[in-house]
């Protein structure tokens, strides 16, 4: 029996990619039907449908729980679920298409996806959408922008998955569905496992977060986004990489296992933050690190609101735990790493990390110092760039 934590509301897995055998029967009864195509955000999650990451859902959510989830972060079931999972299209389409009606699913190239059983048909608002899952109705955020951009009539229903797009392709080595950490993790001797997100290369503030966890749980998971990120933002296969380089060096063996899975990031905050936890918890971990503004985007949320929105949830929401942990930095009087509950220096003393910082010294072309990143890691970074110029 496992001893890893349960998924999401307590039942068994729910992937809902078809068997492979019947895929092919599906595909040819689904280029017979409508077809509603999906934004790049929309494929990202039914991907996630499919490979069981958004257990137990069992599609695109309806009315009430579009409501329940942007209200109170519930279903109407009562499920804990931070952010709506819904597909939109415009009003012209949605006329055309009958409650009980099979559509099929399709990314911007035409490429089928899936086939939804339309239960619902349902008028979107957006700007309450926005208000309560964001914080802000400005579409100069991006997650804002994308909701505002949707079509006016959200479809709802049970969806069957054809396709998992080119990820487990691109990335033989790092794509890992819920039952692959799952086993993994059992195969390692694992009952408590961290995630830890990242859609940046990790410098020494991320590591040392990732190793504040190891020593807390058996392992640790490098979890990296593999959907569409924001301009500027580095490509998944130098984040490898130069992930590969940090734990190959830095770690001790057998403590991390690296994977990436098909999301594409909202830039939520909080709201994000949790849906991470609960996904985590589908693929078998225990415990999310919870660092600096997590899933946030400029001035939209405070630095740890993600952590104090951790205490204002309904105990029992979800079985995974946060690692909520403080502002990081390099302090020179400490002589390493430290935060804000250990240092007690001022901030004349302390070198500030992030990922945005070393972006504009590497096209500032500045010296970055050891105190920011391994030199492993800057290696494969710098050949990177070096490849842009």
């Amino acid at each position: 029996m496992s001893k890893l934590t349960p998924p999401h509301g307590n039942g068994p897995l729910n992937p809902l990619l078809a068997p492979e055998a019947e895929r092919q029967g599906a595909l040819q009864r689904a280029g017979a039907l409508r077809q509603v195509p999906m934004s790049s955000r929309e494929v990202s999650d039914l991907l996630m449908l499919a490979m069981g990451a958004y257990t137990p859902l069992t599609g695109f959510m309806g009315e009430a729980d579009w409501r329940g989830c942007c209200l109170d972060m519930k279903t109407a079931d009562g499920l804990f679920w931070p952010i709506p999972i819904t597909l939109s299209c415009d009003s012209d389409l949605a006329d055309g298409i009958t409650v009980g009606e099979e559509v099929a699913l399709v990314d911007e190239a035409g490429t089928v996806f899936g086939i939804l059983e339309v239960a619902e048909k349902y008028a979107i608002e957006k700007a309450f959408e926005c208000t309560h899952v964001y914080r802000t109705t400005d579409i100069a955020h991006a997650g804002v922008e994308k909701v505002m951009r949707q079509g006016a009539v959200n479809l709802a229903g049970p969806v069957t998955a054809l396709n998992e797009g080119h990820y487990a392709e691109s990335y033989p080595v790092l794509y890992y569905r819920p039952e692959d950490t799952r086993a993994l993790f059992q195969a390692q001797g694992w009952s408590t496992v961290a995630a830890f997100q990242t859609r940046n290369p990790m410098h020494r503030s991320h590591e040392y977060l990732a190793k504040i966890a190891v020593e807390i749980c058996d392992g640790l998971l490098i979890h990296q986004v593999l959907g569409a990120l924001k301009s500027g933002d580095i490509p998944a296969d130098v984040r490898v990489a130069s992930i590969d380089a940090l734990v190959a060096n830095y770690f001790v063996p057998g403590t991390v296992i690296q994977a990436g899975y098909p999301i594409e990031m909202r830039y939520a905050g909080p709201r994000e933050a949790l849906l991470h936890a609960v996904f985590r918890q589908n693929f078998g971990c225990s415990h999310l690190v919870v660092g600096r503004d997590h899933a946030g985007l400029g001035d939209y949320y405070g630095p740890l609101d993600a952590h104090h929105i951790f205490d204002q949830i309904d105990k029992g929401s979800m079985e995974i735990q946060p690692l909520k942990i403080d502002i990081t930095f390099h302090c020179f009087k400490c002589g390493g790493m430290a935060t804000a509950r250990t240092c007690p220096h001022g901030e004349e003393d302390r070198l500030n990390i992030s990922g945005t910082r070393l972006r504009e010294m590497f096209a500032n072309g500045e010296q970055i110092p050891v105190e920011f990143s391994r030199p492993e890691v800057l290696n494969v970074l710098r050949a990177y760039y070096d490849d842009m110029k």
